[in-house]
């Protein structure tokens, strides 16, 4: 397997993890991997009345910094176009949209570690 299926592979891995620990949360997935020109939302849910556009980083160690790290100002705006691009694609109007990140660390041995933090914006 190339570095990029590597990275490819675990990133759905970490996706799947997500949409999981957010379903058993009460959230329901609305899409996955929506694209446009401008780049890729990894998971569109509903929280009762709210969309959540959610950022999903998957490690496999800490080494090159945590996934909390990854999210920079230049990504959450872009989620922020992306989501709003993704509402006006589906036609629907929310009644509040919030960004979240999925941080999901998976060790070696053992399950994977799950760090939800809502509402980055």
């Amino acid at each position: 397997m190339t570095t990029a299926q590597t990275r490819q592979a675990l990133g759905a891995y970490g996706e799947s993890v997500a949409a999981r620990h957010l379903t058993e949360q009460g959230m329901t997935v609305l899409d996955r991997n929506w694209r446009c020109e401008e780049g890729e939302i990894d998971l569109v849910l509903r929280e009762g009345d709210t969309l959540v556009i959610c950022e999903v980083k998957t490690r496999t160690s800490l080494s090159a910094g945590t996934p909390h790290e990854a999210i920079t100002d230049a990504k959450l705006d872009r989620l922020q176009r992306l989501g709003q691009r993704w509402v006006r694609a589906r036609g629907v109007r929310p009644a509040d949209v919030r960004i979240d990140l999925v941080a999901v660390l998976r060790p070696r041995r053992g399950p994977a570690v799950v760090d939800h933090v809502a509402g980055l914006c």
